[in-house]
């Protein structure tokens, strides 16, 4: 039943993400800016315009740093596959709020398994999958005026009852998790670079076995992207994470990653965005490499 409620649900979300098709028909492909370029994610829908992103994270790893004393060692491939749709829509006449809601899939695998293991969706002693949590969420621009600014408000609420089953496969976290995101972008004169920052902040609390309970975490990222035309982008990213413990047994962690990615927009709806990153140091966390791929429909 476990695996036909899976099933069920991660074919809603690839449904939902393509139902703007619709309103790509009737759109004029030669308009000038593409959404690539306007809208951001610091950027917020007018009243009825509708912003869906299906986005997808492989995260693979062969090494980590929980050896003696925090020391580098080779371990059995793991694979951590994610899934998000997010859903948001424009409620307001002065443009400033939006409402949305994010749900999350993942299927992770360990043993040694190939990357692509994960997508066998499989239940067994060696993989698990699910819904693992959704959220609702807020989009606002604090500061009437400045568009390129924005706040995204979501309370994450896990649909899973344990982290790690008794194979030790882990899934996702059990904890609650209120996350504020704040986001910032600068189009250089000319318009063909552009800089990107955001900040995320999560507070993890609730479930006293999860590893997550009790933690805070700071995680800032910068985005350089260069536009050489209009319908296109290629990007380089630098991003951090710091888990900090809000007692003495609280978890604590931290890594950083380097990336290169690029966005094409395919049609005045959809726009196609492709990623790379490089986990390159950190304290108690895997040292891999995660693929992403998402298709964004704006309408």
């Amino acid at each position: 039943m476990r695996n036909i409620i899976s099933k069920i649900a991660f074919t809603l979300i690839l449904i939902l993400s393509f139902t703007a098709v619709a309103q790509d028909n009737n759109q004029d492909d030669n308009s000038g800016a593409s959404n690539i370029q306007i809208f951001t994610p610091s950027k917020l829908m007018a009243k009825g315009q509708w912003d869906i992103k299906f986005f997808n994270n492989l995260y693979t790893e062969t090494k980590d740093l929980f050896g003696p004393n925090g020391a580098e060692q080779d371990i059995l491939r793991q694979n951590f596959f994610t899934s998000t749709l997010d859903i948001f829509t424009g409620v307001s006449d002065s443009d400033r709020l939006n409402l949305g809601v994010l749900i999350e899939y993942r299927t992770n695998t360990i043993g040694g398994q190939s990357a692509t293991s994960v997508f066998n969706f499989a239940d067994n002693n060696q993989s698990r999958n699910g819904l693992s949590s959704f959220a609702p969420a807020i989009k606002w621009q604090p500061i009437n005026g400045v568009g390129n600014f924005s706040v995204q408000s979501a309370f994450h609420i896990p649909l899973i009852s344990e982290e790690t089953d008794a194979n030790g496969v882990f899934l996702d976290q059990t904890a609650y998790q209120f996350q504020n995101r704040f986001f910032y972008d600068y189009t250089l004169p000319g318009g063909d670079w552009q800089l990107f920052t955001e900040l995320n902040t999560e507070y993890n609390f609730g479930e006293e076995t999860s590893f997550a309970n009790d933690t805070f975490v700071l995680a800032p990222g910068v985005f350089m992207s260069y536009f050489p035309s209009n319908k296109s982008t290629i990007l380089a990213f630098a991003q951090h994470f710091q888990r900090l413990g809000l007692n003495d047994e609280a978890f604590t962690q931290d890594f950083t990653s380097l990336g290169l990615g690029a966005k094409y927009q395919l049609t005045d709806v959809y726009n196609l965005e492709i990623l790379y990153s490089k986990f390159v140091r950190g304290t108690a966390t895997g040292l891999g490499q995660s693929f992403n791929i998402g298709l964004r429909a704006l309408f």
